[in-house]
Order: structure tokens, then sequence, then C-alpha cells
């Protein structure tokens, strides 16, 4: 067995805990912490100043920066943090710091307890082909790899392993600096784009190749390990629901494992810990197929997903976290733990499944999570948070706990339409579609399942839905308008002393544009057109942003939220958005044919044409990067750059023109 328990890893009791992490896991730490008894420490960067992490902690330092390099990556700043704060333990959470060996030995050298595996063992599995090595000493089945070196023949190395391959960081997690290949044609363009987002985003750009399964399934082992060399499994999660390799639905147990499956995996898993001697959490993932599995990693921390693990054993991943790092015993074996039940957790995300789940950040106008079926919330947003370029899009995950797999699906997709989230583009409709899906449902549930099973990437609304949330839109707007009035405020709200044509106002959704009249009547009611159809009106209660109407005898009560021309409507349905058109056209500058505009707000990295030059259809054009996730920009057509936009370093909206080509003649 490698010797890789890091024997002088400090221990003892925590009284002050800095996390060296943000959003959504820094505020899950944070809890379990206070439930203990353990002050905390939060450390933000500029953009998280008012973040809610920030306030929950009991004190903060800033890290003074922007990016991840300056902020939570930058180990100098945060053991400096340690130091002015008092902290005596360090947890990473996921993400940033969290599997950095040289980071974890700094603290521990430092004198706090570092709350997770030692250095040693995180250092054996951060080099993604050196893990390898050790669980084939281990007996755990892997696929074929290579290393990308500087001099590699790369080419060679790909025919070797079989396509499709997959390009992959070896520092690397979240689907960064990760590229399937089919075909060799498309491989330099892999790896170089590989390359700059596992450097952007851990500092580290090896690569390396593996073996790509078109269709398995991700299923990984939760482990468990103390100081003195108890070892436990808590059962499987399965997250083969992924987009850009990035998980974004996980459950556990998994449909596909029973419980000779089950045995096995979970021995491979505890022979993986054994030999690296593992003290803390952490998890081995593996791909299945059929009764086969193969060795993918070991990431040696907590998982964005380890609630639904909490959820089916009753445990609490963070505070047997802390108990290890303080040197306590597990205090049970493998015979003591059992499934009860079945979990299933969504990530929302602000992004744009329709574009291709390209991030689309801006600012939450609303947050309103789903309190009426017990649903878990772990968010690290609330109403006016901004989501910025500068980190993971994620919003928050949702968890939902039922008796059956079948109830716990119905259930979060309930949840996730009842929960109010408006003001950024985000993923809500699209989780709810995969979740009612009945592939899903059957758990017919590989890695391919968005490409196989195309869920609807948008919520369709019907005509009913749309004509309340118009109509609640009206009424709501005019009773504001009433409220506010400074002269005759106590007249009633579209009193007139004669007859006059009936109030209109027009909206755009999508790419209709929608009439909507309205003329109040003498009992309080009102008498409401939208295009064609006709509605009569009676308001119960209109509050400072919902409203509770009968409209024609069916009572509905909706949220409303308003951002400048744009409405935000939430129903029992979920969120319905348009926007409200000027009375008088208002003039546009002309527009450019043949121009390409930005997919989403993000940084130019590289351009590869000038003005005047000729391309083919499907050539590179330029590179942006969001949220350490690149965007190649090609040519729709052939022809001739007639303008360049935009240059490397420039930073650009969603929607900003780039460059413009002159299409050449059919």
């Amino acid at each position: 067995m490698a010797d890789v328990s890091g024997a002088d890893v400090i221990t003892g009791p925590i009284s002050c805990l800095l996390i060296a992490n943000r959003g959504e896991i820094a505020r899950r730490i944070i809890r379990t912490a206070h439930e203990m008894g353990i002050a905390t420490v939060a450390v933000y960067a500029d953009g998280d100043a008012n973040a809610p992490f920030v306030h929950e902690a009991d004190s903060a330092v800033a890290l003074s920066g922007v990016s991840s390099a300056e902020t939570y990556l930058d180990m100098d700043k945060v053991l400096a943090a340690c130091e002015s704060a008092g902290a005596d333990a360090v947890h990473p959470g996921y993400g940033f710091l969290s599997e950095n060996a040289a980071f974890a030995r700094a603290v521990i050298d430092a004198g706090m307890r570092w709350v997770g595996p030692s250095p040693e063992a995180i250092s054996a599995m951060g080099d993604k082909l050196s893990a390898k090595r050790l669980m084939q000493q281990a007996e755990v089945p892997t696929l074929p790899a290579r290393e990308l070196g500087t001099d590699a023949d790369v080419a060679a190395a790909a025919r070797e392993i079989g396509y499709p391959v997959l390009v992959k960081a070896s520092a690397g997690g979240g689907g960064r600096g990760m590229r399937v290949v089919e075909a060799e044609a498309d491989l330099g363009d892999a790896v170089d784009g590989a390359r700059r987002e596992a450097g952007a985003a851990f500092g580290d750009d090896t690569l390396f190749l593996e073996r790509w399964l078109t269709s398995s399934r991700h299923v990984e082992i939760q482990i468990l390990g103390d100081q003195h060399g108890n070892l436990v499994h808590l059962f499987e999660r399965e997250c083969s629901i992924q987009r850009r390799h990035q998980k974004i639905i996980e459950e556990a147990p998994s449909p596909a494992v029973d419980d000779e499956l089950r045995a096995r995996m979970g021995a491979a898993a505890l022979s993986a810990a054994r030999q690296l001697g593992y003290a803390s959490a952490g998890t081995v993932e593996f791909l299945l197929d059929g009764g086969d599995f193969w060795f993918l990693e070991v990431n040696t921390r907590l998982q964005v997903e380890h609630p639904v693990t909490e959820e089916i054993t009753g445990l609490d991943l963070v505070r047997e976290q802390l108990r290890i790092a303080e040197g306590e015993a597990l205090g049970y074996g493998q015979d003591d733990l059992s499934i009860d039940g079945h979990a299933i957790e969504a990530r929302l995300y602000a992004e744009d499944p329709g574009n291709d789940f390209l991030p689309a950040p801006g600012t939450v106008i609303a947050w309103q999570p789903d309190t009426a079926t017990g649903a878990r919330f772990d968010s690290g947003i609330e109403a006016g948070s901004e989501i910025g370029l500068q980190f993971d899009p994620m919003i928050a995950k949702v968890i939902v706990k039922a008796q059956t797999r079948s109830e716990a699906a119905r259930r979060l997709a309930r949840v996730l339409e009842n929960t109010r989230l408006q003001g950024v583009t985000n993923n809500r409709d699209f989780l709810v579609a995969v979740l009612r899906d009945p592939a899903f449902i059957q758990g017919d549930t590989t890695t391919d399942f968005i490409e196989r099973v195309d869920p609807g990437r948008k919520r369709l609304i019907d005509e009913a839905a749309l004509h309340q949330a118009l109509i609640a839109t009206v009424i709501h707007a005019q009773a504001r308008r009433r409220a506010g009035a400074r002269v005759l405020g106590s007249i009633a709200s579209g009193w007139r002393n004669s007859i006059m044509p009936p109030q209109m106002t027009t909206f755009k959704h999508g790419d209709d544009e929608i009439v909507v009249t309205y003329r109040a009547l003498r009992d309080g009611t009102f008498a409401v057109s939208v295009n064609d159809s006709a509605y009569a009106v009676a308001v119960f209660a209109d509050g400072a942003d919902n409203t509770d109407l009968e409209i024609n005898g069916r009572r509905v009560n909706l949220s409303l939220a308003a951002d400048a021309d744009r409405w935000l409507v939430h129903g029992p349905g979920g969120d319905v958005e348009f926007r409200e058109l000027p009375r008088f056209p208002i003039g546009g500058g002309a527009e450019f044919a043949g121009g390409l505009v930005a997919p989403m707000p993000g940084n130019v990295t590289a351009t590869h044409v000038a003005e005047g030059d000729r391309v083919e259809e499907g050539q590179l054009l330029l590179i942006l990067e969001a949220m350490k996730m690149e965007h190649r920009i090609t040519a729709p057509v052939a022809g001739t750059v007639s303008q360049m936009r935009t240059a490397v370093g420039d930073q650009v909206d969603n929607g900003e023109l780039l460059v413009v080509l002159e299409e050449e003649a059919g």
C-alpha cells in the first residue's frame, strides 16, 4: 500500500474555522459549523462583498481582487486571512484550492487543522495518470489513458487508445478542460482549447487522453475514513445527466445498481481508499456499463452532490469531515449503514439551455424557494444577487427525498416549478423536462441522455397561462399607478364620467405582439380582452408584488416583478416573461447584415482572423471565455471579414457585435 496517510496531520478540537470558498458551499459549511458550536470566517472577492455567505459567517476577510486567480486561488492571501482571523482550521469546500496538495500542506505547516485528506493523498490523486496507476495496484479496473506532455505525439496516442477519446485536464473537475474527440481532424483544436481552459481554471494545463465510452453511466461511491484506519462507503450516487461533462441531476441510490453490484463497487472503492490510507470524505468515481465498471478518478474533497447521500443515510458529511479533522473515530461500521428511500438533486444554473447551455450572467430579481414540500435548498444567492462572469454560474441545488424514485422525481419537478427564479436566464424548465421525461422515469439515464433523449430546452407556455399572466400584469400595473397618483387619489381606478375607449397595452412575448385591453366596470370588476379573447376579472387582493384574481370564474394568485420594460410573472406552472412595448415607436440604428454577435457576456481570449480575410463555413473566428469555459465563434457561411469589432482582451456583452462577414455570392 502506498504510504500517503500523512502521519503529521494535526488534529484536536476546532474553535474557529475559515472556509476557503464561496457561494452555496460556503453557506453549507457555515450552517453545520455553527450547529457544532464552531465560529466561522469567510473570505471573499470584491464581487462577493455583499453575498449571503459573507454576512452569515461570524467574520469575513476581503481578498482584494476580482478573479479566481486573484482571490480564492491565491494561497498566500487565504493563508494571510487565516492568520489575521485567528483561524485554527480550514475547510476548502470543493473547487478552488480543495484538491491542492501544496495548500493543504501549507495549512498544516501553519499549525492549523486541514479539513480533508492528507496532502499526500491529495497529491497521489491530483495527477490522474498516477491515480490510475495506483488504482491498478489496488486491482481496480481502469480505462486506457496516455499523458500528453509538451513533446507528445498526440495523434499517435489517440490512435493507440482508439476513437472516440476524451481530452482531459489532469488537475481538472467540473467539466473544465475536457473535450470529446471523434476524429483526428478535431484533435489539435481540442487539445489547445482544453489546455487554455485547464490553465485558467486550475493553474495547471497538464492533459491526458482517455478512452471515451459514448453511452455509459457515471456512478460514484462516497467514502469516509478516519485517522484511526476505519473506512466505510456510503453507497452510490448516479450522476449521468450531464451537459459539457458537468453534472446537473444526481440521485442516490442508482436505478441501475442492485445489491450485488453495489457490494462489488463498494469493495473496489474501499480498496482504492485503503491504497491511499484515506482519511476524510472522498468519492471514487466509476463509469458503469451493465455489470462492468471502470475507475475514473478519486475526488479528494466533498462533492457538489453530497446532499443526496446525506438524505438517504441520515449523516451530515460536513459534520463527519469536521469530526475526522478533530481526530475523532467514525464510531460506526459498514454494517451500521443502510439506504433509506431515494433522493434526487437538481442544480439550478444561470445558463441558457436553448443556446447550448452557455452561461447567462445577470442579476437575480426574484428568488423565492418553494416552501410547501419540505425540499432542501442549498443556495448561494438571494434576490438582488449578481451572477457574474468570474465564477461558476450555479444558483442553487434543490434536493428532495421520497420513499420511491418516481415520487422523488415528481416532487422535485413540482418544487422547481413552484420556485420563483427570475431576472436571469436559467435551466429550471429544462430540469423539469428531464425529470418528467419517460426515459428518466424508467431509469434510462446514461451520460449521453441529453443528446440521445433531447428533453425540451424551454417550457412551452400554453395560451391560458400566458393570458393569465398578461391579465395579472395590466391589473397590477393599473393598481400601482392608481396608488401612486398625486391627484384625485380617492377616485376608483378606471373611473370616468363619460364612456371612453378601454385602456390598451401591447406586450411582446417571444416573436409575438399581444394587445391587452381593459375597462373598469361600476361593480369594481374589469372587462379584459387579450387579442380576441374576452375575460371577466374580479380582484380579491393586490399586494406589492402579487395579485389574487378571479378570471372567468377561476381563482389564480400570481407574483409579479417589473424590471424596466420587462414583466416577470410567476404562477402555478412556473415563470412567464414578456416586454411591455412603448405606446409610440422608438427609432433605432441600422442592423449589420452578416453580423456575428456574442452569444454570452465574456472576454475575448483569441482572434483567428483579421479584416479582409476570406473564411470558409465553420472556420474559427475567435474564442470567448466566460466562467472558465470557452466558446468558439465560427463562420456560419463562407465569405470575407469586412469588420472586426473586437480584439483580444476585450470584454463584450451578450448580443454585442463581434465580426461582420460579407457572404460570398452564390
